[in-house]
């Protein structure tokens, strides 16, 4: 499996739904990758263990029935005015 083909797929969930997000201002360099799934985002320049499903570490891989039993994400509270 080819860097490329391996950051095609989450390293978190596992899914092949992945959107191209960013794009560095330098042409080619890295780019922002996003789960559509699980919504895990990450640089195309990660090491290993923060791009690649084979080697995300296994305590925060997330399974199907994890996806499916996932608890309401907490909503960002308003801001404070000063």
């Amino acid at each position: 499996m080819t860097a490329s083909e391996s950051q095609s797929v989450c390293p978190r969930c596992g899914a092949e739904t992945i959107a191209t997000i960013a794009l560095s201002p330098a042409a080619g360099v890295w780019e922002l990758r996003q789960c559509e799934r699980c919504l895990y985002t990450w640089r195309t320049t990660e090491p290993a263990r923060r791009s690649q499903r084979d080697a995300y570490p296994d305590a925060f891989k997330l399974t199907e029935h994890d996806l499916l039993h996932v608890e309401e994400i907490p909503r960002i509270p308003p801001l404070v005015e000063r």
